[in-house]
């Protein structure tokens, strides 16, 4: 039996591109920078997610062009004010470009149920999370159908997306 890759090692392979579609209001609510935020601690994004940082980084490096588009609810949640408050200093420092859509722009398009990952447009990693936003596991797939409908789902959001330089928080 083939071993799945791990996500660093999908990141660390990827030579064209690396995108992500997130749908969520929120996640992960006891991710302790989360807390930290929204009991007022300052903290720099860079420092706290160093790991994450030097992987985009490495892989932008090397010309990959890592996209994350985030689907979000208005007026948005206190997660996602979270997510956009750490944006500039984490995703956009690596070298992604990210850019946002009100979810009521998103109603006339075909989009999967679950977050996701796609490198090279040629595997994906799925996210699955628990009602609360947790993270449960990670579904990795080479389906060429697959990888080919969310592929084409991150460019259709990725055509109407708010830059994130642009998006203003409702």
């Amino acid at each position: 039996m083939t071993k799945t890759p791990t996500f660093e090692e999908l990141f660390g392979s990827s030579q064209r591109s690396a995108v992500h579609l997130e749908m969520r209001d929120g996640y992960m609510r006891s991710d302790p920078a989360f807390i930290d935020w929204a009991a007022g601690k300052l903290f720099d994004p860079a420092e706290r997610w160093r790991d994450w940082l030097d992987t985009v980084k490495e892989a932008t490096g090397r010309g990959v062009s890592v996209r994350r588009a985030r689907i979000v609810s208005e007026p948005v949640s206190d997660y996602i004010r979270f997510e956009h408050s750490v944006t500039d200093g984490l995703n956009i420092g690596a070298g992604e470009q990210v850019g946002w859509l009100p979810r009521r722009r998103a109603t006339s398009l075909a989009l999967p149920g679950n977050d996701y990952w796609v490198f090279d447009d040629k595997v994906a990693l799925i996210n699955h999370f628990d009602g609360e936003g947790e993270s449960l596991e990670h579904e990795y797939t080479e389906d060429p159908h697959l990888v080919s409908f969310l592929s084409t789902a991150f460019e259709t959001v990725w055509e109407a997306i708010v830059p994130h330089t642009q998006y203003r928080l409702v």
